[in-house]
């Protein structure tokens, strides 16, 4: 498996999530709103989803 490919049962890799969590504080100014708080906390757990994945696989 490439570094590259995100791992198994996540659709995207730690990359890909960390970028849209950028553009999203990018996009709020700085402050969320409810509902971009709610968007950032599920991309934060999928981020770590995918970072633990990687992890694991390098073990």
């Amino acid at each position: 498996m490439s570094p590259d490919s995100p791992p198994p049962g996540s659709v995207r890799s730690a990359a890909e999530v960390n970028e849209q969590i950028r553009a999203l504080w990018l996009r709020a100014g700085g402050t969320l709103s409810a509902q971009e708080r709610a968007e950032y906390e599920l991309l934060v757990i999928e981020w770590a989803a995918a970072i633990r994945g990687r992890v694991i696989e390098a073990a």
